[in-house]
């Protein structure tokens, strides 16, 4: 099954018309007559969706919905309002108490089954990117920084300057947002002419507008880099819910059919942009902590783990092609002295000085790692034996170019550096596992040190 579906109609011919249409479509399915009996069924498995008819205003559904959207456990099972007047006031009313969407009788099959995925496809992907967050909490990743403070940015799309007016009028009021119309025509232009924006609304009431324009248009700022992650509501004209289903499916997040009130609009704009800045957070979060999974906190450099894993997709590109690579370990020669002499916080700003030069003097191709206290590791894809001793007397050269300070008034020192460089064997026949290579380098930093340090040494199969 793609997804659970739980159907509150007090008319069971709507839940059966609407549980056979929802089976079809390969969905498991729950319905029932009352909001009692959908909260039973939520506490034995929450489903991610409830079509919930709301044509009874004296019913208790709107009460329902807002017990959901107060519910932090059950607040993101997404919500479509069924069978009420296709008015603006009374999709407010829908929207306002919780729901996702509102969609009035007689319901396009087309246009529900596509709403149903675009919502499924939203709740997927914020579960997903709520667990790995979970995650990266029980980690210690978790992003502390405040929340943005900063104005929404919306783009209204629009070729009828006196009612993108009327439209972007109550946004401004009510949200505050740092708004702009553009004709649909310029939608189009690259990053470098248009701000970065946070939604998109378009209306397409405009007579001069195709649908295969509209389509068009649709996906290709769902595509384009600068404008994937911006929300997008479409408004169209009362006969077009065809459209509107194709629309959800290339990837718009609200479609409003026929005449669209202010109050509405806004309550429809902060939902998008509440669950965008959502979706941003949770994003944010996950890069943050991947990336503190992957680097060494004190240098900024990468760590072993990311540095192990990276290497085997360079011995097997290497290996595919039949090239070369090279590894360089490097030790900072007596940095036990430093620490016990001027302290750790010295043997730190000697680390990070020794990071920055070894980060600003490699090629972007070359993987530049710390994988223990003063140990260093440089990879170096398509690289020969003569390009890696190069390397090696410019990294000496790096080191020894200038001293590096202490800090805490204990000035500056001279340090060296002992450098092991082992090379892949080009010969498809010969070809060196990573764990070898790392066994040929390290033995050879082993020769370094014991020759007196400051020097530089290759694994026998290199030489």
């Amino acid at each position: 099954m793609s997804g659970r579906i739980l159907i509150v109609d007090g008319v069971s011919t709507n839940r059966i018309v609407l549980r056979v249409k929802m089976l079809a479509a390969r969905y498991d399915v729950d319905a029932v007559a009352t909001c009692a009996e959908a909260f039973g069924v939520i506490a034995r498995a929450a489903p991610d969706l409830i079509l919930i008819n709301l044509t009874d205003l004296v019913s208790d559904g709107y009460a329902f919905c807002r017990a959901l959207r107060e519910n932090p456990v059950l607040a993101n099972i997404a919500i479509v309002s069924v069978g009420v007047l296709d008015t603006s006031a009374a999709r407010f009313l829908a929207l306002d108490a919780g729901a996702d969407d509102v969609l009035p009788r007689p319901i396009s099959d087309a246009l529900l089954l596509a709403r149903v995925r675009s919502l499924m496809r939203r709740r997927n992907m914020s579960r997903e990117l709520q667990m790995r967050d979970g995650t990266n909490r029980n980690f210690g990743f978790e992003d502390t920084r405040p929340r943005r403070i900063t104005p929404d940015r919306i783009t209204l799309l629009s070729d009828d300057p006196v009612s993108a007016r009327r439209l972007i009028t109550g946004i401004e009021a009510d949200l505050h947002a740092s708004t702009r119309i553009v004709a649909s025509d310029s939608a189009l232009i690259d990053a470098v002419d248009m701000p970065k924006t946070d939604m998109f609304i378009i209306d397409a009431h405009a007579a001069d507008i195709t649908d295969g324009q509209l389509f068009r248009l649709v996906a290709d700022l769902r595509a384009r880099e600068t404008t994937r992650l911006a929300s997008q509501m479409i408004l169209l004209p009362r006969d077009k819910s065809d459209v509107a289903a194709m629309l959800l499916d290339l990837g718009s997040d609200d479609v409003v059919i026929g005449e669209v009130g202010p109050a509405e609009l806004v309550l429809r704009t902060r939902s998008l942009l509440r669950h965008k800045h959502d979706q941003d957070r949770l994003r944010d979060t996950l890069r943050h902590g991947l990336h503190a999974a992957m680097t060494d906190a004190l240098t900024g450099l990468y760590n072993r783990r990311y540095a192990e894993t990276h290497l085997r997709r360079m011995a097997e590109q290497a290996h595919a092609v039949g090239g070369r690579y090279a590894l360089m370990m490097i030790d900072i020669d007596h940095f036990k002295r430093i620490n016990d002499g001027y302290g750790h916080a010295a043997g730190d700003r000697v680390l990070c000085e020794l990071a920055d030069r070894l980060k600003q003097n490699f090629r972007p191709e070359d993987l530049v790692a710390r994988i223990g206290g003063e140990e260093f590791l440089i990879a170096m894809p398509r690289t020969t034996l003569p390009e890696a001793k190069a390397a090696a007397q410019r990294l000496r050269r790096l080191v020894n170019i200038r001293p590096f300070a202490l800090g805490s008034g204990h000035g500056d020192m001279h340090v060296t550096v002992s450098v092991g460089v082992a090379v892949d064997a080009i010969d498809p026949d010969q070809i060196t596992t990573l764990g070898d290579m790392f066994k040929h380098a390290d033995a050879a930093l082993y020769h370094a040190k014991a020759n007196g340090r400051d020097g530089i040494a290759f694994s026998q199969s290199a030489a």
